[in-house]
């Protein structure tokens, strides 16, 4: 698997604020990643370091293979990491051209960009009509402009509305399937969710997980089940299995924590040779609000 980026103990201090704190990651090729964390947490300030507009305290990242510089590197990258700002009197077209024109490179991937975000048909509309949702898809369409092979965006989907959001998940969505490798900064669980492989989760600029979105931080899945049987003879039996970390119940059902090993028909079959019938009986996996806060309550 090609890596596009390796990030190794890094750390940014603005005075006595230690903003990224020993954070060391790597993004390969062909995935969505996304770096999450509150406000505040480091998010901004990684991408500034890896974009070289922020100077690092300490530490080292390199793009591709190490052997080309970081400005060269940066020339297969596309990036969103403030407000868009395009020239309110000018069209998508000819804003795009200018942006063209800064990066030298040709006109050609204009229009099949417009397309991309769902804005070919307002190409000759000025900037200055645009909803902000509109916006950032202008935006995200001049950063794809010189074919990057990495997409980076800071907090994409910030002050959109429902149907803005969605247009923006989308977009990314269908970016990601062409094989654009892209590395997004959010602090909407939601988000991440949604559209990520990989997470880096940031607490006060220090790195509590990196890895898939299903394995983060838990290692456990939930399990309920429902039966007649009196519940000192079901607690009595929970109590015997391997893999059962944690039972109670809540209401009629009981709920139960499982490694992520422990399949349905296993607890079926355990109760089934103990004469007892499970009348409900299902499985539930973590969410990642959940993944969350068991992190960060560390």
């Amino acid at each position: 698997m090609d890596t596009l980026l390796t990030i190794e103990h890094l750390h940014k201090k603005f005075g006595s604020l230690h903003a990224v704190n020993d954070v060391s990651f790597t993004i390969n090729k062909g995935s969505v990643y996304g770096i999450l964390g509150p406000n505040g947490s480091g998010k901004s300030t990684t991408l500034g370091i890896i974009l070289n507009v922020v100077n690092k305290t300490s530490g080292n990242f390199f793009w591709f293979d190490g052997n080309i510089s970081t400005h060269e590197a940066l020339k297969k990258v596309g990036a969103i990491i403030e407000r868009p700002n395009f020239y309110p009197y000018m069209t998508a077209v000819d804003n795009l051209k200018l942006v063209c024109k800064i990066k030298n490179i040709s006109y050609e991937n204009i229009e099949k960009r417009l397309e991309q975000v769902n804005l070919l048909e307002r190409k000759d509309s000025k900037f200055s009509t645009f909803s902000l949702g509109m916006k950032q898809r202008l935006a995200i369409a001049s950063a794809l402009l010189n074919d990057p092979e990495i997409l980076i965006l800071d907090e994409p989907t910030n002050g959109l509305d429902p149907k803005g959001i969605h247009e923006i998940r989308q977009i990314i969505q269908q970016i990601s399937k062409t094989g654009t490798t892209i590395l997004l900064a959010s602090h909407l669980l939601d988000e991440v969710e949604k559209v990520c492989d990989h997470v880096i989760v940031l607490q006060k600029g220090k790195m509590l997980y990196s890895g898939p979105v299903d394995e983060m931080g838990i290692h456990s899945d939930t399990i309920i089940i429902e039966t007649a049987e009196k519940d000192e003879r079901v607690s009595k039996l929970l109590s015997q299995i391997n893999g059962v970390s944690k039972f109670e119940k809540d209401q009629e059902k009981w709920v139960l924590d499982v490694d992520k090993d422990i399949e349905t028909k296993f607890i079926n079959q355990f109760f089934i040779d103990h004469d007892i019938i499970l009348s409900h009986l299902e499985k539930r996996k973590t969410k990642l609000e959940e993944k969350f806060l068991h992190l960060t309550d560390k």
